[in-house]
């Protein structure tokens, strides 16, 4: 099971409560917390939250095939940019 770390405001949106709400559930449960880098206060989810979150990213109406295919077209263009057109190896010729 991946590990997921979040913040007490993104824990507050993901249990639909506020942020002082969610440091109190993060305690009650026990859940693992660490101050991280940028100075945020981040809590591990257990696995039914994990698994709350999971569900939330599934039931999200994002087209990931059309995000797939739109940056795999922008692949596609920016290699054609890098590829010298066919000079047929006359540069220089007038």
């Amino acid at each position: 099971m991946p590990q997921i770390w979040m913040t007490y405001d993104e824990l507050a949106t993901l249990c639909d409560c506020s942020s002082s709400e969610a440091r109190l559930r993060a305690i009650h449960l026990s859940l693992d917390r660490k101050k991280s880098r940028d100075g945020a206060t981040r809590v591990k989810l257990d696995l039914a939250l994990t698994a709350k979150f999971l569900s939330s990213v599934r039931e999200a109406d994002i087209d990931l095939d059309g995000a797939i295919e739109a940056l795999q077209a922008t692949h596609r263009q920016m290699a054609e940019l890098l590829t010298p057109n066919d000079f047929g190896g006359r540069r220089g010729v007038a």
